[in-house]
C-alpha cells in the first residue's frame, strides 16, 4: 500500500466530514457527527484506494476551488439572499481580499528580481494574519463605498457597484506600486506547507511522522483540509447570525424597509452592515484564492468569474439559505469544470463540421451555465434549496 494513502485519507476526509455536517439535519447533535466522521472516513477512503492518482487529485482540487467559491456565494447571499443588495461588484472585492492577503503575507523580493518590481511592502505575515486583513481590508471598500452606493435602489445599486469593481481592477491593472502592474504577483505563501517538505518543527513529531510520506505534489490535499475548516466556520457564523434578531432585521428591509422602519429599526444602518459583512467574507474568500494559486494578477478577476459566476451558483443553489449557498457552488463549478470535459470530447466532431469550430469549444462552457441560469429562472427560480423560515435563538 501507498505510504500516503493514511495521511491523504485523513486529509481528504476533513472536508467531506465538513460538509456532510452542513448538509445532514434532523439528528442528534452526536449521531450527525459520528455518522459524518464515519461516511467521511468511508468515502475518503474508497476515493484514495481506487481513483488514480490524477483523479484523485482532480476530485481533491474540485472540492477546494468548490470552497473557495462557496465562500464567496456566502457572501454574496447576505447581501443579495437576506438584504436584497443588488451587488454585481463582487470581483472587486475579490479582488481587494486576494491582493491584500497577497501583501501581506509575502515577503520583499530580493536579487535579480527586486529589479523587476516595485512592490509596495511585503510584510511576511503568516496566514491567519493575511487571511483576517483580506477580510477588514474588504470591509472598509465596503464602508467607503457603501455610503454613496446604498443609497441607491435596484438596477441603479448594480451599476453603481460594478462600476467600483472595474475600478478597483484598473488600479490593480496599472499601478506598479501597489501590485506589480500587469506582472504577476508571485511567492504567495502557502499555509502549512512544511507538512509535504521537511516538517513543521513546531508541531509534535508524532504529527510530522505522520504527514512525513506527502510529497509537494500533495499540498492539495492540505489545502482544501484549512479551506473547508474556514467555509465551515463562516457558515456557521452566518447560520447563527442568521438566526438571531439581527438576521430577523435584514430579512424584513428585504421584504419592506418601510415596514421595517416604521418599527423603529435604522433601515440604512442595516443594509450597511450587510454589504460590509458580505465584502468582508468575500475578502477572505480572494484570501483563500490567493494562497492556493500562488501567483495572481488582475486577469483573475474577470468579471465573469468574479461575479457572475457567483450569482449563478446562488440562484441555483437557493438565495437566502446559506445550505443552498454552498450547494449551489458545488453544483456550478462542478458543471464548468466537467464541461471542459465535454469541449475535449466534442473537438473530433466539431472538427468534422467546420475547421474553426474546435476553436470556438471553451465557449461551451459559457453556453452551458447561460442555460442552466435560463433553467433556474423558469424552473426554480427559489434554487434547489429554498429559503428555509428561521426561528430566531433570542427573543429582542
Amino acid at each position: 500500500m501507498d505510504p500516503s494513502f493514511l495521511p491523504r485519507t485523513v486529509l481528504l476526509a476533513v472536508p467531506l466530514y465538513l460538509l456532510l455536517v452542513v448538509v445532514l439535519r434532523g439528528r442528534s447533535a452526536l449521531a450527525k457527527h459520528a455518522l459524518a466522521v464515519a461516511a467521511a472516513l468511508a468515502v475518503s477512503a474508497a476515493l484514495t484506494l481506487l481513483l488514480p492518482a490524477g483523479t484523485l487529485s482532480y476530485v481533491t482540487t474540485f472540492l477546494l476551488m468548490g470552497s473557495v467559491y462557496a465562500v464567496l456565494t456566502l457572501g454574496l447571499n447576505v447581501q443579495w439572499g437576506y438584504t436584497g443588495l443588488f451587488n454585481i461588484g463582487i470581483a472587486g472585492f475579490f479582488a481587494v481580499g486576494a491582493f491584500t492577503s497577497a501583501l501581506f503575507t509575502t515577503t520583499m523580493p530580493t536579487g535579480s528580481l527586486a529589479a523587476f518590481t516595485q512592490q509596495a511592502f511585503g510584510l511576511g505575515a503568516p496566514f491567519w494574519v493575511g487571511l483576517l486583513a483580506a477580510g477588514v481590508v474588504a470591509g472598509v471598500l465596503a464602508l467607503l463605498v457603501g455610503g454613496p452606493t446604498l443609497r441607491l435602489r435596484g438596477d441603479y445599486l448594480a451599476i453603481a457597484t460594478i462600476g467600483i469593481a472595474e475600478l478597483v481592477r484598473l488600479v490593480f491593472q496599472n499601478e506598479r506600486w501597489l501590485a506589480n502592474g500587469p506582472q504577476p504577483l508571485r511567492g504567495i505563501p502557502q499555509p502549512l506547507s512544511c507538512l509535504t517538505g521537511s516538517g513543521c518543527d513546531w508541531l509534535p513529531g508524532f504529527v510530522n511522522a505522520f504527514f512525513e510520506p506527502l510529497a509537494p505534489r500533495d499540498y492539495p490535499y492540505v489545502y482544501v483540509a484549512i479551506v473547508a475548516l474556514v467555509l465551515f466556520l463562516v457558515y456557521t457564523g452566518l447560520e447563527r447570525a442568521i438566526r438571531s434578531p439581527w438576521g430577523r432585521v435584514l430579512r424584513a428591509v428585504r421584504e419592506d424597509e418601510d415596514a421595517a422602519a416604521m418599527v423603529g429599526k435604522d433601515v440604512a444602518a442595516f443594509r450597511m452592515q450587510a454589504f460590509v459583512v458580505g465584502a468582508v467574507i468575500m475578502g477572505m474568500g480572494g484570501s483563500l484564492y490567493a494562497h492556493y494559486v500562488v501567483a495572481i494578477d488582475y486577469g483573475h478577476f474577470d468579471p465573469l468569474y468574479g461575479t457572475f459566476l457567483i450569482w449563478v451558483m446562488l440562484m441555483l443553489g437557493g438565495s437566502g439559505n446559506n445550505r443552498g449557498a454552498v450547494l449551489g457552488a458545488l453544483l456550478v463549478w462542478a458543471i464548468w469544470t466537467g464541461a471542459s470535459f465535454l469541449v475535449d470530447a466534442l473537438r473530433p466532431v466539431l472538427a468534422s463540421v467546420s475547421p474553426v469550430l474546435p476553436q470556438r469549444g471553451p465557449y461551451i462552457r459559457f453556453l452551458l451555465i447561460a442555460l442552466l441560469m435560463l433553467f433556474v429562472v423558469l424552473y426554480r427560480p427559489r434554487g434547489v434549496l429554498p429559503e428555509e423560515k428561521v426561528v430566531s435563538l433570542t427573543p429582542d
